[in-house]
C-alpha cells in the first residue's frame, strides 16, 4: 500500500477546501427539503429504529422505495473503507486474517444502508482477490480451472484460501439482499414514463436506450461541462432505431470497454492490475444504476457516478504516470494536468453557486435542457415558495407545453390559478390534468400504473370546489372517487373527513378518519382530527382521549396541546386544571406570539383564584394583541372581583374604545361608575347606549332603571321596571324590585313627600314660606321620614345586592 505523505495529504486537503468552501453559503436545495428538512426520521421524537424500516426521505420502505434512496456520498466512504479493510485480509504467509473481513462485512452492511449500491463493493473485493491479491490472470484462471476439471491436478492451497473467503463474502452479500428483499416485500419499485420513459417503452427503444446511456454517462466523467440536476422525463430522447446515430457512441463505448478489460485481464503486470481495479470502481458500482437489469427512477442521475469517478480519477491519474515518465512528454504532460485541475477547480467553484437556492439550482439545469417539464416545474415551484405566483405560472404553463400529458403540470397550473384567486381557470386545469389519468382496469391495481401523487388531482379539485356549498355533494364524490382508485390513499379519507364535518355528518367523518388511522396509525394529525369530530359529536372523553394518543405520537402538536387543554379547562374539573396549565405553557412555548395561550393561562388561573398570575398572562395577551376583546374584559372582571374597581376603569376603556358595542363591558363599566364612583350620569351613558344597539336587552334596561332610582326619580324608575317586565315577564327580580319602587312611593305619599327631585325642591321652598305645625304632627312626620328612609336603605340594599 502506498505511503501518502503528510505534505499529499495537507495540498489535497486545500484543494477540496478551496474548491468547496463557497457552498457553505447555500441551502438546501431539491432533494435536501424532503431527505431532510422534512424528513420525520431526523426528528428526536422519532425512534431509532424507523431508520432501518424508512428509506432515505422517511417513507416506509415498503410503499414509494427505489434502488437509490440512500446518500450516495455516505455510502462512497464505507465501501472505501470496507475495501481497504479487505485488502487488509491477507497475512505475510498468505493465511487468512479473518478480523479484516469481519470489519468489511460490517462496512459493506453500512454502505449498504446509506445507498444499495453499496454492495457492490463485494465483487470489487472479488476482483481484487482475485487478479490483485492472488495474481492470476484470465488465461491462468482458466487454465486452473481445466485441469482441475480434467482431474488433472486439484485446487492448489491458495485458490482453496480465496474459494473460502469469497464464499464468506458471497453468503454475507446473499443475505444482505435477503433482508433488502424482505424489507421491500418482494417487489420491485413502481416508476413511471415520467420518470423513466425508456422504462416503459417498447423493444427495441428500450435496449437501445438503456444501451445508449453508458456512453452518456462516460462522458459525463470525461467532460463534465453541462452538468443538470435533474435528467428525467424528455431530457435524453429515445433511441427508437438501430439507424440512430447515436448508437454508434453505444459501439465505441463498448469497444474501449473491451479492450481495457481485455488487456488488464490478460497481463499480470502492475499496469494492468491499475487498470484492472479502475474498471472495477467504474463498472460495478454503476450496474445497479444501470437499468440493464431492472428498471430505476431516473434516466441519468450525476450522483450514482460518485463511486464510479473514483475509478475515473484512477485511470487518469494511471494514464498520467505513465506519460510524465516518458522525458520528451514530462513537461507537457504537467502542463495539461495542472490546466485539468485548474479548470475542474474553477468549474467546481462556479458551479456551487448554482446550489444557493432552488432557483438558481433548476434555473441553471434549464440552461443545458429545455426539454425537461420536470424542471420548468420545479423552478414555478421555487417562485411559489417566494409567493411570486403570477411569474411562477408562467413556467408551469410552458411545462405544460413542453409535455403537454404532463398531469403535474396541469396540477401546478391549477394550484397557482387557486392562488392567484383564479378558481374558474383552477378548476378547468384541475379537468384537463383529471382527464389525463388513466382509466380504470378492473382488477389491476391503479398505484401499479400512475404516480400515487397524481391523485392529489382529485384532493385538489375537491378541495376546491367545496367552498361552494352547492358542491359538496360533488366535492364528496371526487374524494370517494380518488379512494376507489387506491383504497390506501390516506389523504383521500383526510380531507373526506373535513368535507363530511362541514356537511354535519360526524358519524361519517369518524369512520373516514378511523380509516385512515388503519393505513397510518402514527399520524398524529390523524387523533388530533378524529377528536375533533369527537367534539363535534359531544363526546369530550374521547375527545380528550384522542387528543392524547395524539401528543403520545407527537409531544410538541401545537394544535392538540392547546385544544386539549381548552377542552380540560371547560369541563370545570379542578383535578384537570394542573396538566391543562401545562399543556397551555407547552403551548405557548412553541407559539410564543399567540396571545390566546397567555389569555388561557390567565383563564385557569382566575378559576385557580391566583389572581396575581391571572392578571400577568391577561396583560401579556393583550401586549401581543392590541384590543384583545375576551383578554380586556376578564381582566377588567379580575380586578373587579379583587375590589379593585378603580383599575378596571381604564381596562374598560380601552376595550369600549376598540370593541364600542361590547354589552358585559358596558353593563360592569356602568356598575362601578354608579356603585363606586357615584357618576350616576356616566352609568346612565353606559346603559343608553346598550339600548341604543338593543332596546330589548333587559340586563341593560334594569340597570337603567336602578340609575332613575338612585336619582330619586321614582315615577320614572316605575315606568322603567314596567317596560322591562315587559320584556321580561318571567323574571322575578324586575317584579319584586317594581314592587319597591311602588312601596316606596306609597310610602313617599302617606309622608306627603314629592316623588321626584323636582317637585322635593318646590316642596322645600313652599316650607319655608308655610305656618309652622303643631309639634304633634311635625314629630308624626319624622316618625314616617324616617320610616321611608330606613326603607329605602334596605331597597338600595336589595338593589345593589341584584
Amino acid at each position: 500500500m502506498a505511503v501518502v505523505s503528510w505534505m499529499e495529504i495537507l495540498l489535497l486537503t486545500g484543494l477540496v477546501v478551496g474548491c468547496y468552501w463557497n457552498s457553505l453559503s447555500c441551502g438546501f436545495v431539491f432533494d435536501d427539503v424532503s431527505a431532510i428538512l422534512d424528513n420525520k426520521d431526523l426528528r428526536p421524537a422519532t425512534p431509532l429504529r424507523n431508520l432501518f424500516l424508512n428509506d432515505f426521505w422517511g417513507t416506509p420502505m415498503v410503499e414509494v422505495t427505489g434502488v437509490v434512496g440512500r446518500a450516495e456520498l455516505l455510502s462512497s466512504i464505507f465501501l472505501l473503507a470496507a475495501f481497504l479493510a479487505y485488502t487488509r485480509s491477507n497475512g505475510a504467509d498468505q493465511s487468512i486474517v479473518w478480523t479484516p473481513i469481519a470489519v468489511t462485512v460490517v462496512l459493506v452492511a453500512a454502505a449498504t444502508l446509506c445507498k444499495e449500491q453499496g454492495i457492490t463493493v463485494i465483487a470489487i473485493c472479488c476482483v481484487h482477490e482475485v487478479f490483485v491479491a492472488q495474481g492470476f490472470t484470465l488465461p491462468m484462471l482458466l487454465d486452473t480451472l481445466l485441469q482441475v476439471l480434467r482431474g488433472k491436478d486439484g485446487f492448489p492451497y491458495a485458490v482453496l484460501q480465496t474459494l473460502l473467503k469469497l464464499i464468506v463474502l458471497i453468503i454475507s452479500t446473499l443475505l444482505l439482499v435477503i433482508i433488502r428483499v424482505q424489507v421491500i416485500q418482494s417487489q420491485l419499485p413502481v416508476f413511471t414514463r415520467f420518470d423513466n420513459p425508456a422504462a416503459v417503452s417498447p423493444t427495441p427503444a428500450r435496449q437501445l436506450t438503456f444501451n445508449y446511456l453508458l456512453p452518456l454517462n462516460a462522458w459525463l466523467l470525461l467532460n463534465p461541462s453541462e452538468l443538470c440536476c435533474d435528467w428525467t422525463m424528455g431530457t435524453i430522447p429515445l433511441v427508437e432505431s438501430p439507424l440512430d446515430l447515436r448508437n454508434l457512441a453505444t459501439l465505441a463505448f463498448y469497444s474501449l470497454l473491451g479492450l481495457l478489460a481485455f488487456h488488464s485481464l490478460r497481463h499480470s503486470h502492475s499496469s494492468a492490475k491499475t487498470v484492472l481495479m479502475a474498471l472495477s470502481l467504474i463498472v460495478l458500482p454503476f450496474i445497479p444504476a444501470s437499468n440493464l437489469f431492472f428498471p430505476v427512477g431516473f434516466v441519468v442521475a450525476e450522483r450514482v457516478l460518485y463511486v464510479p469517478s473514483m475509478g475515473f480519477c484512477v485511470l487518469v491519474a494511471h494514464g498520467f504516470r505513465i506519460v510524465s515518465h516518458k522525458r520528451h512528454l514530462r513537461k507537457i504532460s504537467w502542463l495539461m494536468i495542472g490546466v485539468l485541475l485548474a479548470t475542474h477547480a474553477v468549474k467546481t467553484f462556479n458551479r456551487n453557486w448554482d446550489w444557493e437556492s432552488e432557483y438558481t439550482l433548476f434555473t441553471s439545469a434549464l440552461k443545458v435542457n429545455k426539454n425537461n417539464a420536470k424542471l420548468w416545474n420545479n423552478v414555478g415551484h421555487a417562485l411559489e415558495n417566494q409567493n411570486n405566483y403570477e411569474k411562477a405560472l408562467r413556467y408551469f404553463l410552458q411545462a405544460t407545453r413542453v409535455q403537454p400529458d404532463d398531469i403535474g403540470a396541469h396540477m401546478n397550473v391549477g394550484r397557482t390559478y387557486k392562488n392567484l384567486n383564479k378558481s374558474k381557470e383552477a378548476e378547468d386545469a384541475y379537468l384537463v390534468a383529471k382527464s389525463l389519468m388513466p382509466q380504470i382496469i378492473p382488477g389491476k391495481k391503479y398505484a401499479t400504473r400512475v404516480a400515487p401523487n397524481h391523485l392529489n388531482v382529485y384532493i385538489n379539485l375537491a378541495n376546491l370546489i367545496r367552498t361552494n356549498d352547492s358542491r359538496l355533494e360533488e366535492a364528496d364524490q371526487l374524494y370517494r372517487q380518488a379512494i376507489s382508485m387506491r383504497p390506501d390513499f390516506k389523504q383521500a379519507y383526510i380531507s373526506r373527513g373535513e368535507l363530511l364535518l362541514k356537511m354535519n355528518k360526524p358519524l361519517e367523518a369518524r369512520d373516514a378518519y378511523l380509516r385512515a388511522l388503519e393505513l397510518d396509525s402514527t399520524n398524529a394529525d390523524l387523533w388530533y382530527n378524529l377528536a375533533i369530530v369527537n367534539i363535534e359529536m359531544k363526546e369530550p372523553s374521547e375527545a380528550l382521549k384522542n387528543f392524547n394518543h395524539a401528543l403520545e405520537l407527537n409531544p410538541r402538536h401545537k394544535l392538540a396541546l392547546f385544544n386539549s387543554a381548552l377542552l380540560m379547562q371547560e369541563s370545570g374539573e379542578p383535578r384537570f386544571r394542573p396538566e391543562a396549565n401545562r399543556r397551555f405553557l407547552t403551548y405557548v412555548q412553541e407559539e410564543p406570539d399567540d396571545a390566546n395561550g397567555y389569555f388561557n393561562l390567565g383563564m385557569l388561573a382566575m378559576d385557580a383564584n391566583e389572581n396575581t398570575a391571572a392578571e400577568r398572562w391577561m396583560r401579556e395577551a393583550i401586549r401581543l394583541q392590541t384590543g384583545f376583546r375576551s383578554a380586556l374584559f376578564n381582566l377588567a372582571l379580575l380586578y373587579s372581583q379583587s375590589r379593585r374597581e378603580l383599575d378596571a376603569l381604564p381596562v374598560l376603556d380601552e376595550l369600549l374604545r376598540h370593541h364600542p358595542e361590547h354589552v358585559k363591558g358596558l353593563i360592569l363599566k356602568g356598575d362601578i361608575l354608579m356603585n363606586h364612583k357615584k357618576d350616576t350620569q356616566g352609568a346612565k351613558v353606559c346603559f343608553q347606549r346598550i339600548l341604543s344597539m338593543d332596546p330589548t336587552n333587559v340586563q341593560g334596561k334594569h340597570n337603567l332603571c336602578v340609575v332613575y332610582f338612585e336619582e330619586r326619580d321614582l315615577p320614572r324608575a316605575e315606568r322603567c321596571l314596567e317596560e322591562t317586565l315587559a320584556l321580561a315577564p318571567h323574571e322575578e327580580y324586575v317584579r319584586r324590585h317594581l314592587g319597591i319602587v311602588r312601596g316606596k312611593m306609597a310610602a313617599m305619599s302617606v309622608a306627603g313627600q314629592p316623588l321626584n327631585p323636582a317637585s322635593a325642591e318646590g316642596a322645600a321652598d313652599k316650607q319655608q314660606r308655610t305656618k309652622s305645625k303643631s309639634t304633634k304632627e311635625i314629630k308624626d312626620i319624622e316618625k314616617k321620614r324616617a320610616a321611608a328612609l330606613k326603607r329605602l336603605e334596605e331597597i338600595e340594599r336589595i338593589l345593589s345586592g341584584d
